[in-house]
């Protein structure tokens, strides 16, 4: 049986736990106080078997992105955790929305092909396995609002702000 690596990054945003397969990184957490817990259920859904450790490429790329010395990826993904129209999304999302920009919810609606579906684009934003990665957080509304976040706004706004996109808080 294949098995999944896991581990606890400690992180401007609280514990994240990150999981990836042979394949590549295949969740990331926020807020992952109980990370076993969410190992052990993401592994179940994968038919994986988590195995805690590993993951040293993907924990350094994470801990320099928050210290603002790196602006792209480059570990390998692993997108099985999402299919369908929120694959295509977060795909488009990952490829056309780089580091310090963002993104409409209709923008990325258009781009999939389906110019109404800003909801559902929202829908996919929130099942996002990889955020981070998969920068969901640079997604806002049409008036230039935040909008929602899985991770809770405040993580969306340090993403932001660690971005510039926002200002830095004074405290």
């Amino acid at each position: 049986m294949e098995s999944f690596g896991w581990t606890i990054l400690q992180s401007p945003l609280g514990p994240l736990m990150l999981a990836e397969t042979e394949q590549g990184l295949v969740n990331v957490r926020f807020h992952a106080h109980d990370a076993e817990h969410h190992a052990h259920r993401a592994a179940s859904r994968l038919g994986l078997r988590p195995v805690r450790g590993g993951l040293c490429e993907t924990a350094a790329q994470f801990s320099a992105y928050f210290a603002a010395d790196l602006t792209e990826f480059t570990i390998p993904l692993d997108w099985r955790l999402t299919s369908g129209f929120n694959e295509r999304v977060l795909r488009l999302l990952y490829t056309r929305v780089g580091y310090g920009r963002t993104a409409g919810y209709g923008d990325l609606a258009r781009w999939a092909g389906d110019p109404g579906a800003s909801r559902a684009v929202g829908t996919a934003m929130g099942a996002n396995p990889l955020p981070v990665v998969v920068p969901c957080h640079r997604v806002i509304t049409s008036t230039g609002e935040m909008g929602g976040f899985g991770g809770g706004l405040e993580t969306k706004r340090i993403l932001l702000a660690l971005e510039g996109v926002l200002p830095a808080p004074l405290f």
